[in-house]
């Protein structure tokens, strides 16, 4: 069964795809260059973003446990 993904985990997905690409270019890249440390700043980017979008992730996913047990019915 293929499980549709959600906006937020599509984003996630593709931040997790550029970060990973990313890192396969700064590895080609001598490390004393302004392009390492270029690459390396939008890695540490990449990894604030996902911070954000999984704690966002997780919160949502938080709410949605706590319906039941206020009786209120999920939004679509």
């Amino acid at each position: 069964m293929i499980r549709k993904l959600s906006p937020l985990d599509r984003t996630i997905e593709r931040i997790l795809e550029l970060s990973a690409d990313t890192q396969i270019r700064r590895r080609e890249i001598a490390r004393e260059s302004l392009a390492f440390y270029t690459l390396t700043e939008r890695i540490a980017a990449y990894g604030k973003a996902l911070a954000l979008l999984t704690a966002l992730q997780r919160s949502a996913q938080s709410a949605k446990s706590l319906y039941p047990l206020l009786g209120l019915k999920p939004c679509r």
